[in-house]
């Protein structure tokens, strides 16, 4: 079925309310001008309740139908932060915050939710209840988190809920899903290592923990190959290693940091407890002391088995049979809409960004040719759903 003319008319709007959050950027929690623009257009899109400070600084928008159907309950969810790095682009709507760019296509997610929220609240031709869910602090604050902890499920009586993502790689218009593990759980590790400086001249005389902390690396890189299911999957990468301040001097510590990535919990378990006794055992051997502080971060965003079934089949619906890919292998970055699939059925679904920058780059830009793909999906998800 072809993308209505009424949502492919919005376009141009959608993809200048895109443009407008694009240009300033804000991180975290801090998104009040963000979170003010979006409250702002939903009540004049005429939504019957909109809430603001959900979460800290989450906006909830409450749509419903004028049908005499099903009296169900929708949760529709976009993010809105940005990333803290340099944008490094010649576009004329550019950032304009030093030291912050949406290089995730954040600001992509939040119009085409908007533009779901304004078609629906035209038309109403739904029964039940659409709620459409603006979170904040996707971006390593956990803001899905705080969002669900501050009752966002229960206070609005949410019984499934969707989210979407865009996807560096595929064609715009083009959707991507899957049931079970979709994205991996990601946890933070942070390994201090104390051993004994010494001048560089008289190595014997100390305990060396740069050479402690590489031979930490190179053992961590066992655990997948050896400890692992070779079917299943899991990642250890360090990602900084600070030491020292002088050439000719060992020093007295080292720090190293990185990530640990999994999609099923017993890898999740394994990952934590080899890297454990691989520092505290490796640091022994060279007469040094290692520490490791696993945080385990955002868990598995894992798609519910019969709203994925439902989420393609709009999908299909929108673009057509040969633009939906049923089946995506799995994606080992993490995502805070997992906190949401805990407290509720439901499913996530990747969305064509096209031949782009990928995400997280400071070249990266969102592409508004997927927006009437994107838009058309939120709205036929609650006509489907909930038809009047």
């Amino acid at each position: 079925m072809p993308i209505a003319s009424r949502i492919a008319e919005m376009k141009a709007e959608v993809a200048a309310w895109r443009r407008d959050i694009h240009e300033y950027p804000e991180i975290l929690f801090d998104v009040h001008r963000t979170a003010g623009s979006v409250a702002e257009k939903l009540k004049a899109f005429g939504c019957d309740e909109v809430v603001t400070g959900i979460g800290k600084t989450g906006v909830v928008g409450v749509i419903r139908g004028k049908g005499t159907g099903p009296a169900k309950v929708i949760g529709l969810r976009a993010d809105m932060d940005a990333l803290p790095m340099d944008e490094q682009t010649n576009l004329p709507y550019r950032s304009k915050n030093p030291g912050k760019m949406h290089a995730c296509g954040h600001d992509g997610h939040t119009a085409m939710l908007l533009g779901g929220a304004k078609y629906l609240a035209d038309t109403r031709n739904f029964s039940g209840t659409a709620v459409v869910i603006f979170q904040p602090a996707e971006e390593g604050g956990g803001g899905g988190r705080e969002m669900v902890n501050d009752g966002l499920m229960d206070r609005f009586g949410i019984q499934e809920v969707y989210g979407m993502h865009n996807m560096p790689g595929i064609p715009p218009g083009h959707f991507a899903i899957r049931p079970g593990p979709l994205l991996a759980a990601a946890d933070r590790i942070l390994i201090e290592i104390e051993g004994v400086g010494s001048h560089a001249a008289k190595p014997h005389l100390g305990v060396d923990p740069v050479v402690v902390g590489a031979q930490i690396v190179s053992q961590a890189q066992t655990i997948v190959s050896r400890s692992v299911d070779p079917i299943k999957s899991g990642l250890i990468s360090i990602c900084q290693f600070h030491a020292g301040s002088a050439d000719n001097v060992i020093p007295q510590t080292a720090t190293l940091r990185g990530t640990a990535r999994s999609l099923l919990p017993e890898v999740r378990d394994t990952l934590e407890n080899r890297l454990r006794e691989i520092v505290e055992g490796t640091a022994k051997v060279y007469g040094a002391r290692a520490t490791l502080t696993y945080n385990r971060g955002y868990p598995v965003t894992s798609n519910h088995e019969r709203e994925t079934e439902f989420a393609a089949a709009i999908a299909t619906d929108v673009a057509g049979a040969n633009a939906v890919d049923a089946n995506t292998p799995p994606v080992m970055g993490g995502e805070d809409f997992s906190f949401m699939l805990e407290a509720r059925p439901g499913a996530f679904i990747f969305i064509g960004n096209g031949d782009t920058a990928g995400l997280h780059h400071p070249a990266y830009d969102f592409n508004d040719e997927a927006i009437p793909a994107g838009v058309a999906f939120w709205a036929r998800l609650v006509e489907t759903a909930m038809p009047k």
